[in-house]
């Protein structure tokens, strides 16, 4: 009589691991993937505007030779992308 207990026991247990394992590591999903890509957008677009508005407060107030709103929009896009880099090889590329 006791064994069809210790084996409902074992069929709990082995359920229990089976969703804890599902729980730690979800895999791939449609939704992680779309907020992947907006925090990417995020990670250069916001660098980049603020670039552009310290550059034109600078091209107003300390005008140069050069665009200091080109040369900063540049910098924001090179510091964004590093940022985006960075943020995807932490969440997904070193699987």
């Amino acid at each position: 009589m006791s064994e069809p207990e210790d084996t409902s026991a074992k069929e709990i247990g082995r359920r229990a691991r089976r969703i804890k394992a599902a729980r730690d590591d979800p895999g791939p999903s449609p939704l992680r993937g779309i907020g992947t890509f907006g925090m990417i957008g995020w990670s250069v677009a916001v660098p980049t505007v603020g670039g552009a508005f310290l550059g034109h407060w600078l091209d107003r107030v300390a005008p140069q030779a050069f665009s200091w709103t080109i040369a900063l929009i540049l910098g924001g896009i090179v510091i964004g992308s590093l940022i985006a880099w960075g943020w995807i090889g932490r969440e997904g590329g070193g699987k």
